[in-house]
């Protein structure tokens, strides 16, 4: 198996919470992620619009989220190798150049085969910067603050989901749906340009040469490791819910009882800030409950969002909606934080693998969503979420048994869900 490329150099050289450095790469990241989401989930909010606009279903206007969410995971793996050979600030600089130049000229796509391939590459460039993002915090923030600086990053994931899908939701009701394609095309160039300008030069990377044999060996040893596969299907399970719900909230409420507008529809997205909170206190989380009594909280908090959302009522469906927001970023920033932990070579790979696991739920949840509304109404969605968050639950007390019966009587009392078996 290939030498992993970080360098082992001593904790106290690497960035931490108040150090000279640590404030630039939170805010570089954040802004990465603030442009990347709005980009990527960018036509979410537009669905409605886009079916009766273009007169087509929503199975198949669904594809404009699903199709790039599936090339973002279908790409993310062969970046973070080309991330090893070329740097991860300059393989995330290219990737989010690459998506704002996508997004400059796609609200002028003439139908919606043209809009949905236009989407597909804008999703091979945006896996760029998850594909780096998280191997660059693994490899320049100290081990004790990495589950923090990944929250922050995530953090800046769930504003840009926010943000995007508000704006494209009002300039949509204004001035249509290219409009609003548009504005969201400017807003990720200013992030763009400040994520550019931010962010801190590596100090502990060391390139490899690409080495396609080396790459499958890596990738074999994590898909080996029982815990890596442990926290890559807890990942890709949470997204389907997250994906299905918030790819299919918009045809609810545009549907009797709801009857919202576009833009009120969009601005449903603001409950995005309670997933800025929840990943950005995901490591005091950890600290208090451990990994997996976080991962038990955030599926159980999910799960009483999905059940409060089948109320005809917009104030319960709000509240569910706030609760599945909740329990999802809380969950994902706690999963793909471990599997940086846990890397101990090859750690791009990793967590390439898990944000293929992760992307790949998400299509799955766009699409499946999709047909579920389609067939049986906001019912089949929430099941189909329900099934996702009973694997999740599934997954963890397997974990939490087979600590359990490692670990000394002495750990199992005093970190009953921390135990170095993990998660």
């Amino acid at each position: 198996m290939p030498a992993d490329p970080v360098t082992h150099e001593p904790d106290d050289t690497k960035l931490t919470p108040g150090g000279p450095g640590y404030r630039r790469m939170t805010l570089a990241l954040f802004s990465s992620g603030v442009a990347t989401f709005a980009l990527l989930f960018s036509t979410q909010a537009l669905l409605p619009a886009l079916s009766a606009d273009l007169g087509v279903a929503p199975g198949d206007a669904s594809w404009t989220v699903s199709g790039t969410t599936l090339a973002l995971a279908l790409a993310v793996l062969p970046l973070s190798a080309v991330s090893e050979r070329f740097g991860r600030r300059t393989v995330m600089t290219a990737a989010v150049a690459v998506a704002v130049a996508l997004a400059l000229v796609m609200p002028l796509a003439p139908n919606l085969s043209t809009l949905i391939g236009l989407r597909v590459l804008q999703g091979i460039a945006i896996a760029g910067i998850p594909a780096s993002a998280i191997a660059y915090i693994g490899e320049e923030v100290r081990r004790a603050s990495v589950i923090t600086a990944i929250g922050l990053f995530v953090a800046g994931n769930s504003v840009g989901g926010m943000t995007g899908r508000i704006l494209t939701g009002w300039v949509a009701e204004a001035a249509g749906w290219r409009a609003a394609l548009a504005a969201v095309a400017a807003l990720s160039l200013v992030c763009a340009v400040a994520f550019r300008l931010l962010l801190p030069a590596a100090r502990n990377f060391t390139p490899s040469p690409l080495r396609p044999r080396a790459l499958a060996a890596t990738v074999r040893t994590h898909l080996a490791d029982g815990l890596m596969l442990r926290l890559y299907s807890i990942g890709m399970l949470f997204m389907v819910v997250f994906g299905a719900v918030y790819t299919v909230i918009g045809y609810r409420l545009d549907e009797a009882p709801f009857n919202l507008s576009q833009g009120l529809i969009g601005s449903v997205f603001v409950i995005y800030l309670v997933g800025t909170v929840s990943s950005s206190a995901a490591g005091r989380l950890v600290g208090r409950f451990g990994r997996r009594g976080t991962l038990y909280l955030g599926a159980t908090t999910a799960t009483a969002g999905l059940l409060l959302s089948l109320a005809d009522s917009l104030l319960a469906v709000l509240l569910g909606l706030v609760l599945i927001t909740a329990g999802f970023f809380a969950g994902h920033a706690v999963a793909s934080g471990s599997v940086s932990r846990t890397a101990k070579t090859g750690r791009a790979q990793a967590s390439a693998l898990y944000q293929v696991a992760y992307y790949a739920g998400s299509s799955a949840g766009a699409t499946i969503g999709a047909i579920a509304f389609h067939a049986a109404g906001w019912n089949g969605v929430v099941t189909l979420g329900l099934a996702a968050l009973v694997g999740v639950a599934g997954i963890t007390l397997y974990a939490t048994r087979k600590a359990r019966a490692t670990e000394p009587v002495r750990v199992r009392r005093t970190q009953p869900h921390s135990s170095p078996a993990g998660v």
